[in-house]
């Protein structure tokens, strides 16, 4: 979570022998170089990667070294009889935040963070900024799937929207005194409308953003119950070498309301799991709250649960036909990737030439049923055999990720959320709330 690393900016993953390239880090030594998303790295220096097993440390290790020491790296490229070799010089690699970010509509922006960072503050101002020159003047803040971090980055993002004095959140413990933090009205985004996007497994950080705009009715929550993580812990010695944490207080929201889920006679290990079994994240009619659980926001005085994490103003059921049993296989075995690849490698040209940017690509190529036989006879070859209902199940969601990952590959990030979010009920709900 920290703010750079050093080597030359590739995102890689190993597909039973072959090390893909799936993502070059914009203004680093592989970007820089020409090196692609889709190819396939057969050596680093003098160690050979392809056709052998290896552990991601040891790629990790080949890759990474201090600034300015020299590494070869060689890739095969379609459409390449020989390999390639580039000569990289390892530079410093920020490690970034803020995924990817778009123009939604022509006065809707859209930002989605991944994790707080100690950057994150930063990179959003930046892409905000860049996406006010294009027009926007209403945002979706995408916090699906972001696991929290930095409390000073969600102090200092909660800060751009609140009004002077407004309280971001506090701490509490039984013997622990109140400790708040409050906005300090240097916020330069307190009149855009902002809605949040957020699930089960937005958590920590993320709950102290969205528990903010919600309490002061400054952004409209979509999504499903967050994850719930608001322990404030300390660490402590322990005999030899050991050490312990306790819990000394916890994290509210502004309105009262404490993010952390219980942990006693429950099991908490298992709490994403039984809300799926008692149907919390299909069915908004499943959820239901004690008296003592109903707080109210602090300007319209709209009714809000506590209870552990946060619940959304908009409830959006999981997408169930996205992530079939069938589909999971296939993303696990590597199916996806290796199709999404064949078919950059052979579709580039003409989807650059025909689609100015991924908002055009992604409202109107059409992926070829073709690819989705041939996943079905990849999956069968290695050893997925499921029934003929579990595959038509399942083709919306396995069409959706290749056509998306394609988009990764030419346009990075932002590429892939333009595409998935095309298909995403919490974004097009967002677009709607934000119309008004």
């Amino acid at each position: 979570m920290g703010g750079e690393f050093e080597g030359v900016g590739i995102q890689y993953q190993m597909i039973e022998d072959t090390l893909y390239v799936i993502q070059t880090i914009s203004g680093c030594p592989a970007e820089k170089s020409g090196i692609l998303p889709g190819d396939r790295i057969v050596s680093v220096g003098d160690s050979v990667i392809a056709g052998v097993k290896i552990s991601n440390n040891r790629i990790q290790k080949l890759l990474r070294g201090p600034r300015g020491t020299t590494v070869t790296i060689g890739v095969m490229r379609a459409g390449v009889n020989e390999p390639l070799h580039f000569r990289l010089t390892r530079d410093r690699i920020p490690v970034t935040s803020v995924d990817g970010y778009y123009m939604s509509t022509r006065d809707v922006g859209y930002i989605k963070i991944n994790s707080f960072g100690a950057h994150t503050y930063e990179e959003f101002i930046e892409a905000w900024r860049t996406l006010s020159k294009s027009g926007a003047k209403k945002l979706i803040l995408d916090l699906r799937g972001n696991g929290g971090g930095y409390l000073q980055a969600a102090q200092n993002i909660a800060n751009e929207f609140l009004s002077p004095g407004q309280l971001i959140t506090y701490t509490e413990g039984v013997h622990q005194p109140r400790q708040v933090l409050r906005a300090d009205g240097r916020g330069t985004m307190r009149d855009i409308p902002v809605a949040v996007l957020v699930d089960e497994y937005s958590a920590s950080a993320s709950e102290i953003v969205s528990g903010a705009l919600q309490d002061w009715d400054r952004g409209i929550i979509i999504g499903r119950r967050t994850f719930g993580k608001g322990l404030v812990q300390r660490q402590f010695p322990a005999p030899g070498e050991g050490a312990y944490r306790l819990t000394v207080s916890r994290y509210y929201t502004p309105s009262g309301r404490c993010i952390q889920k219980p942990y006693k006679d429950v099991d908490y290990k298992d709490d994403i799991e039984q809300r799926y079994r008692h149907g919390e994240m299909t069915s908004a009619d499943s959820i239901h709250f004690a008296d003592s659980l109903r707080y109210y926001t602090l300007v319209k005085r709209r009714t809000v649960y506590g209870g552990g994490g946060i619940m959304p103003d908009i409830f959006i059921p999981a997408d169930t036909s996205r992530y079939t049993p069938y589909a999971n296989k296939l993303s696990a075995k590597g199916i996806l990737i290796e199709i999404s690849t064949e078919l950059t490698d052979s579709l580039r040209k003409q989807i650059t030439k025909r689609y100015a940017n991924p908002q055009i690509y992604a409202e109107e190529y059409e992926l070829p049923h073709s690819v989705i036989e041939k996943v079905h006879d990849m999956a069968l070859n290695s050893g997925i055999d499921v029934d003929e209902d579990m595959k038509q199940k399942s083709e919306f969601g396995i069409a959706l990720q290749i056509k998306a990952l394609v988009a990764r590959n030419i346009w990075n990030y932002t590429g892939y959320f333009c595409v998935v979010n095309s298909a995403s009920e919490a974004y097009k709900a967002a677009l709607e709330e934000l119309k008004k």
